[in-house]
């Protein structure tokens, strides 16, 4: 069906966004060719509120898909539409049961972790509940803990591999390693993690991640060594 879509898409993103994360390793894990166009969450109170962005999504939330003039939101949509519409590489296999095992994961980690570590539920606590870094940064490795100790449970079972799901990447693979990102900023213990850990450390060596990670967007902030300063933010998969 691929070549029956021949229009650009166009991801608004945020370099640091664990959802927008997940979307940019399935679009290269898929080598679908995309352009990025960077949502700024903190500069000026937060490009997302700007009349121009809530045009797209009233939510003012990131990642935002556009392909052949249509807009598509939130992270697992998007990626159940790359995946109906793009038949290269697939994320999930054609098994419903094993399809529905890996919903079920990248589900969990997308509505039972990756929440509670969004910027407007952390500047909230900020603001309105006065909780310091410290406090702050306990409240969230107690859900981390929870979340990634029933992945763990899952991960340690037969139908896990070299990756979540056997030894090819699938969607449960894009929604982990953003969330494991999330965890390391956030200075988690991911000691009792072990297979999560081994996994994620198998995915980050592919291509396809590292190109997706924060540190290497057009729009990252950050300094070190992979920062990706005059960059393209033309993106393509593999």
């Amino acid at each position: 069906m691929a070549g029956e879509l021949p229009d650009d898409l166009l991801l608004y993103s945020y370099w640091r966004s664990s959802s927008a994360y997940r979307v940019r390793i399935a679009l290269n894990l898929k080598r679908i060719p995309f352009r990025q166009e960077a949502i700024h969450l903190v500069r000026e109170g937060g490009e997302q509120n700007s009349p121009g962005y809530r045009a797209v999504n009233p939510l003012g939330l990131v990642p935002a898909l556009v392909h052949q003039g249509r807009v598509i939101v939130q992270s697992m949509a998007i990626c159940e539409y790359l995946e109906e519409a793009f038949d290269a590489q697939p994320l999930l296999p054609a098994d419903p049961a094993s399809r529905s095992a890996i919903r079920s994961m990248a589900q969990s980690i997308a509505s039972e972790i990756q929440p509670f570590n969004n910027l407007s539920v952390l500047k909230y606590l900020e603001t309105e509940m006065h909780q310091d870094q410290v406090a702050i940064n306990k409240w969230y490795d107690h859900w981390v803990e929870r979340g990634f100790s029933a992945v763990e449970t899952w991960l340690s079972g037969p139908d896990s591999g070299l990756y979540c799901f056997g030894d090819t990447p699938t969607l449960a693979d894009c929604f982990l390693v953003p969330q494991v990102y999330n965890a390391e900023r956030f200075s988690c213990d991911l000691e009792p993690f072990p297979v999560i850990r081994r996994i994620v450390s198998r995915c980050r060596s592919m291509p396809a991640f590292d190109r997706a990670a924060p540190e290497n967007q057009p729009d990252s902030d950050h300094q070190g060594p992979h920062s990706p300063a005059g960059r393209a933010s033309n993106q393509k998969g593999a």
